[in-house]
């Protein structure tokens, strides 16, 4: 029996479709691999929700914004259920960012003290140390790869912040190419889950880099308690961070947080804290270098604002520039671009009856990308923000119910706020103090991985 879903808009105008040129065995397996993105932006052409074929998977893209609403708030009949997150799991824990719904509300209210207004106040001074060292420590005239830079500010501020610890240079590039290789495999994985098992060079690349992003974790979690210890014991000065939250909470019985949730939290928090961030920066650089007039347009509000400092968070406020290049960036390249869910009970959608087990897909790329909700959708418009906000009218509000590079309900990004902060205190203190400029020659793609980041981003860095 489908279940009543009578709090959600009626869908009955919306259409179901498929994608065409599936292959008999391998189904539409070879686009997802090579060009995933180009794959996905077509799908709107055949439907609101598009079915596809990972092998002989049927899989259930959304492409219609109302579709997208009733799947990600509905977490009782769109469950994180299914071969993709039994493998997340596997391989990052039984965290906020994996667990199913059943668990997600208990573990949200455990997490959520620690990204209150008043911590990430805290978090965003932390931050601006980490900003501030690395736009002291670039050169003039150099060329470098700006996504291993932008990831290394990141692992910087989010390995202060969250966890209240250093990662020295080497050890802070070895967390990068670990988590590179983890996040190329587990999509690989996502698509070819057979071929998980298989002895290859490429799984057993995955392996050693699985293994060696758990042990920075496990020795952040190993350093963060002696601290503690030299704290209680009055050696040490107390820190507020998502760590110290973890590890001094109580459960609603009144039970210490058990080390595996807290290794399990923490493991997720890499992840989200260093390469969304990463990402999100390397491709608002990547994008500014391209346009020159709004990368002008940013370094005289960030120039008049800041004065040559590192910003703060109280200048965000008057960085409404900022603010829109970095929603920009994140409409056209939403760091999370595939996440998927798995009907618990048999449904509908657009009217197409879905079996319970079935695997729905929502890509924030393929709907920031509709042009009757972004005219000329595939272009860089900052400006687009501005309008909406100073009409206040439907259209507005539209394209902000449509834009979820955080996902939308209960399971919405944690630290959605902390990660909007830094990127947006980053940018405008590397706006006002570099000029970035593309290598000649260079092509710039996004690798296929679970975060949507630039394979590399080579520039040669102009300080003004």
């Amino acid at each position: 029996m489908v279940p009543r879903q009578d709090r959600w808009p009626d869908d009955s105008g919306l259409r179901a479709g498929r994608a065409p040129g599936a292959r008999p065995l391998t189904g539409h397996l070879g686009a997802l691999y090579r060009t995933p993105l180009s794959f996905l932006d077509g799908l709107p052409r055949h439907g609101d929700l598009v079915e596809i074929r990972v092998g002989r998977r049927p899989v259930f893209v959304l492409c219609h914004p109302a579709l997208v609403r009733r799947v990600l708030t509905d977490d009782r009949v769109y469950d994180r259920h299914g071969a993709s997150y039994e493998r997340s799991r596997r391989a990052m824990g039984h965290g906020l960012a994996t667990c199913p719904q059943a668990d997600h509300r208990a573990q949200r209210r455990l997490m959520q003290p620690a990204f209150r207004p008043d911590h990430l106040a805290g978090y965003a001074a932390v931050m601006r140390q980490a900003i501030g060292e690395t736009a002291d420590g670039w050169r003039h005239g150099r060329e470098t790869d700006l996504g291993r830079e932008l990831f290394l500010l990141a692992t910087k501020s989010a390995i202060r912040a969250l966890f209240g610890a250093d990662l020295p240079p080497a050890e802070a590039r070895e967390l990068h190419d670990a988590l590179d290789t983890f996040l190329k495999g587990i999509y690989r994985q996502s698509l070819l889950p057979w071929a998980a098992r298989l002895p290859t060079p490429g799984n057993r690349r995955y392996a050693r880099a699985l293994a060696c992003w758990r042990a920075h974790t496990t020795r952040l979690i190993g350093a963060h308690r002696a601290h503690a210890a030299e704290q209680a014991a009055g050696r040490a000065a107390g820190h507020k961070n998502v760590l110290s939250h973890l590890l001094s909470v109580r459960t609603p019985d009144g039970a210490p947080v058990a080390d595996d949730a807290v290794h399990d939290q923490s493991t997720a928090l890499v992840v989200a804290g260093i390469e969304t961030t990463a990402a999100a920066l390397a491709w608002a650089c990547h994008l500014l270098s391209h346009h020159p007039a709004v990368e002008e347009e940013l370094y005289a509000e960030a120039h008049g604002v800041l004065g040559g400092r590192v910003a703060t968070q109280d200048d965000l406020p008057r960085l409404p520039l900022t603010e829109r290049v970095v929603m920009e960036t994140l409409r056209l390249y939403p760091p999370a671009w595939l996440i998927p869910r798995s009907t618990a009970v048999e449904t509908e959608l657009a009217g197409r009856r879905l079996p319970a087990g079935s695997t729905v897909v929502f890509s924030p790329y393929v709907v920031h990308r509709r042009g009757d909700l972004y005219p000329e959708p595939a272009r860089f418009l900052p400006g687009r923000w501005a309008a909406d906000e100073a009409s206040g009218g439907p259209d507005g509000s539209v394209r902000l119910r449509a834009y979820a590079p955080f996902g939308l309900g209960a399971h919405r990004c944690i630290g959605e706020a902390f990660a909007l902060t830094e990127a947006t205190m980053a940018l405008a203190t590397l706006a006002a103090r570099w000029r970035l400029r593309p290598v000649p020659g260079a092509v710039v793609r996004p690798a296929a991985r679970a975060v949507l980041a630039p394979e590399r981003l080579p520039m040669y860095l102009y300080e003004r």
